[in-house]
């Protein structure tokens, strides 16, 4: 449905935009991921003809958007950050304004705003001036002349900015139900936004894209960053001993605890490995008590953060990826890799 190749944004030397490329197939919902400033928007308005791209194409359900720019965009429904929505108009007025722009038939205007209008839930605020809604019911109107004319395609660009909670679920949960008839590509800067509602993610920073994968797969090709927190009491030596004794471990790094007579250990493992009960063990048979442990995995957000840190690149079909949150980590730990 949406096929973005090789496209870039040269604003006078400022590249917002450098060589993307992705596909969006029909039914999904894809989100698309990245901190202020990352060239989402920018991408945004060049698929649906808002604006020019210096190079690459965008191409809407078959169709160049810079070269049958009509036909592309009869099939697409866009919500940008700012609802383009006229604040003296009432919402009825406004979306029967819209659906006779998008050339709608006379005789289907009426009953498909009326359908649009209960499907966003503005129904009670139809006769309202929109310059008196909430943000959230101003939200709402404009999604609601996005899916005027149900396009096949919707583009929401930043659709909960500025909500309450309440406002973010109600809207969350709208797109969801939308998904069923319609294609859609979701941009956000933040990561639970995409994670609620979305199939795969594009996660791009600094113009670039750093990731196109499901939340689940970059989660678990992330795996390698989780850690292993201890709490052993005894010994630093016998600690450090027994540690170096398994299998499967690839970094390990100790601070004195907190807690008496103990100390702090984190450890990476290699990937598909877990050492726990052969930790549990050996740690018993040498009188060190584990008094916790607990193993800490990267949350979505942590995975948003470390994909866009700088230097960081996630190899989509490898899921390697390097120096992953290599600034985050706390600079009182011994290294075992500085020992030896």
């Amino acid at each position: 449905m949406i096929e973005v190749r090789n496209l870039v944004k040269d604003y006078y030397g400022n590249i917002a935009v450098n060589d993307i490329s992705f596909t969006v197939n029909a039914g999904e919902i894809v989100g698309f991921l990245g901190p202020n400033g990352a060239g989402k928007s920018t991408t945004m308005n060049i698929i649906t003809g808002y604006i020019s791209s210096t190079s690459g194409q965008a191409i809407i359900n078959g169709h160049d958007i810079f070269e049958e720019p009509e036909k592309a965009k009869q099939s697409i429904g866009y919500l940008p950050e700012q609802p383009p929505i006229y604040q003296d108009m009432k919402v009825r007025e406004y979306l029967m304004f819209v659906a006779e722009l998008k050339k709608v038939a006379k005789k289907e205007r009426t009953q498909m705003i009326d359908d649009i209008m209960n499907l966003t839930k503005i129904n009670d605020v139809s006769e309202r001036l929109i310059k008196y809604l909430s943000k959230g019911y101003k939200q709402r109107v404009g999604l609601a002349a996005a899916i005027v004319g149900y396009p096949e395609i919707l583009i929401l660009d930043e659709p909960t900015v500025g909500l309450d909670p309440n406002q973010i679920i109600e809207i969350r949960e709208l797109i969801k139900s939308l998904s069923k008839k319609h294609t859609i590509l979701l941009s956000s800067h933040i990561m639970q936004e995409v994670s609620a509602v979305c199939d795969k993610i594009i996660i791009i920073n600094k113009g670039k894209l750093i990731a196109y994968d499901t939340p689940s797969n970059i989660a678990r090709m992330l795996e390698e960053s989780r850690e292993l927190m201890l709490t052993v009491k005894g010994y630093e030596t016998t600690v450090k001993y027994v540690i170096d004794s398994i299998e499967g471990i690839r970094e390990v790094k100790y601070k004195k605890s907190d807690v008496a007579d103990c100390i702090d250990v984190s450890i990476k493992m290699e990937e598909n490995a877990d050492i726990r009960e052969e930790l549990f063990y050996a740690m018993s048979k040498a009188n060190c008590p584990i008094i916790e442990m607990k193993l800490h995995q990267m949350t979505l957000e942590e995975i948003f953060l470390a994909l866009t840190h700088d230097n960081v690149h996630y190899d989509n079909d490898t899921g390697i990826v390097a120096d992953v949150l290599q600034e985050s980590e706390p600079d009182y730990y011994e290294s075992k890799e500085a020992e030896e």
